[in-house]
């Protein structure tokens, strides 16, 4: 059986009817959590749904036909933002003291690193949206212009049927619809992967969020054409051995500028920018491409010379090893 990381084409369908294999695959899905099954000879867990190869979003429709109760806890939080929205049925989450339901008009947000339970009726079938980590951090980054201090963390309740939020839902449902063709514009990765920066974007300006009102005090803020113009140079020539007085020169600035400009409004000097912007597109390659390719090959056409170093940043800016990403998305052969 291919897992859902596995799927050479966006749709993929799963069935099981034992607990331990609806945890092992809403784990590959969503990241550690445990599950209690209130009367395990009743459980119907089925999955479908598909991947967006640019960041690896996974959004599908999920259903236990059985009472169970999920739980995260933060020594072992998960890797992606969860997203949930009933088509039937409802499902409750307990953060601390706090309980909020969910219906068909209200969305949930499970945030990593929190402690949480989240109690699924047995006739709840719901759309499901997980967004990786990573991938939600450098949305957020893109955003704000600068690095993240600290962890996006949603409010918990998501709103349906009014206003952006509900637009956001919308569009959700109108991909998922897509998933059934692959051969459509979802087949093409430089489609995909906008739209799927398209949707983490609308997720984080319009659900409340410990960012949101930088964001919207960012909305105006108009960047130096100087620092476009450096921006731009380092993203076409991300794969040539650039040295600073090459982004100087494609600014037209001195080099005080244009450090003040980057630390201003990126948050970093200009190398660490393309550092930064090149493990981003290594990331990008080893889950787009999924057909084994070197990941030493990969890193090398993006200008990382000095491999060993080059694991140890990816590391420590996306929780995992280059070849754990790697690994994760590459194409089976069906078990």
């Amino acid at each position: 059986m291919l897992t859902p990381l596995d799927a050479p084409s966006p749709a993929v369908r799963v069935v099981r009817h034992y607990a331990d294999g609806a945890l092992s695959w809403m784990t590959a899905v969503c990241g550690p959590h445990w599950l209690k099954v209130g009367r395990p000879s009743r459980l119907q867990f089925h999955h479908s749904g598909g991947v967006l190869k640019g960041m690896a979003t996974k959004m599908g429709v999920i259903e236990y036909g059985t009472d169970v109760t999920i739980g995260i806890r933060d020594e072992a939080p998960l890797n992606s933002y969860s997203l949930s929205l009933p088509l039937d049925g409802e499902q409750e989450l307990a953060t601390g003291e706090r309980r909020v339901r969910s219906d068909r008009d209200t969305g949930l947000i499970v945030t990593p690193d929190i402690n949480q339970e989240l109690a699924i009726a047995g006739n709840c079938r719901k759309i499901l949206v997980a967004i990786p980590r990573p991938a939600m951090r450098q949305v957020l980054e893109e955003l704000l212009q600068r690095p993240a201090d600290a962890a996006l963390a949603f409010e918990p309740s998501m709103d349906a049927i009014h206003g952006s939020q509900a637009a956001w839902w919308r569009m959700v449902r109108h991909m998922l619809g897509e998933f059934e063709n692959a051969s459509g514009l979802y087949a093409h990765s430089v489609f995909a992967g906008d739209l799927e920066k398209a949707l983490i974007k609308g997720l984080i300006l319009a659900q409340p969020n410990n960012y949101s009102a930088e964001l919207q005090q960012a909305d105006g803020r108009k960047l130096p054409h100087y620092l476009v113009k450096a921006r731009d140079f380092i993203h076409a020539h991300a794969r040539d051995e650039l040295r600073l007085e090459d982004i100087e020169a494609a600014a037209g600035v001195g080099r005080s500028t244009l450090f003040d400009a980057f630390r201003q409004h990126v948050g970093l000097a200009p190398m660490a920018y393309l550092k930064k912007f090149r493990l981003e597109q290594v990331r990008r390659q080893l889950i787009e491409d999924r057909s084994g390719h070197n990941v030493s090959a990969i890193a090398i056409d993006w200008g990382f010379t000095h491999l060993g170093r080059f694991s140890v940043d990816y590391k420590k800016r996306f929780g995992e090893a280059p070849s754990q990403t790697a690994a994760r998305h590459q194409v089976r052969a069906p078990r």
